[in-house]
């Protein structure tokens, strides 16, 4: 039976225990326990970078840093990376800024019986991104799983193996 491929093991591996740890870090700042931290974007460590870090730094150690999907894998986690911090973090910050005005708006129209406002169904959902800390803390996490993954991979390599004869 052929095995997984394991650099999508251990980048599915570093995004699921990143996630996890969110509930963790959630626990920390908040003093409360929500699992469902484990299932929303945004918060720390990012698993977007954890992913990208792992899947990066574990091609790194088996194909080497010269080689071509090892440029690949560092080029592609660079622009997530990027995206998670940035373009997402600032689309989290609009959307709170939408829904802080809707407020204000829905505030005003009680003062105004003339004025016609129908409010929406439910808010914009503001944590999206990340703050560069957790882009950096997930990028840690993955790069520690990428190597280990590679080290463990290499090791079962090394190993004898052992066919069972019947005499």
């Amino acid at each position: 039976m052929q095995k997984m491929n394991r650099g999508i093991v251990t980048a599915l591996s570093a995004i699921g225990i990143a996630q996890g740890l969110k509930i963790l870090t959630h626990k920390k700042l908040t003093g409360e326990w929500d699992i469902k931290q484990a299932f929303t974007t945004g918060g720390m460590p990012s698993s977007h970078s954890a992913g990208v870090s792992a899947l990066a730094s574990y091609v790194a150690a088996n194909k080497g840093a010269r080689h071509t999907e090892t440029a690949l894998a560092t080029m592609f986690g660079i622009i997530v990376m990027y995206d998670a911090q940035g373009i997402r973090r600032h689309t989290g910050e609009i959307a709170q800024l939408v829904n802080d005005l809707e407020d204000n708006i829905a505030t005003l129209s009680g003062n105004f019986p003339s004025f016609e406002y129908v409010q929406r169904e439910g808010e914009l959902k503001e944590l999206l991104g990340h703050q560069p800390v957790e882009v950096i803390a997930g990028s840690i996490l993955g790069v520690v799983l990428g190597l280990i993954s590679a080290k463990i991979e290499n090791d079962e390599r090394k190993q004898p193996k052992y066919k069972h004869t019947r005499k």
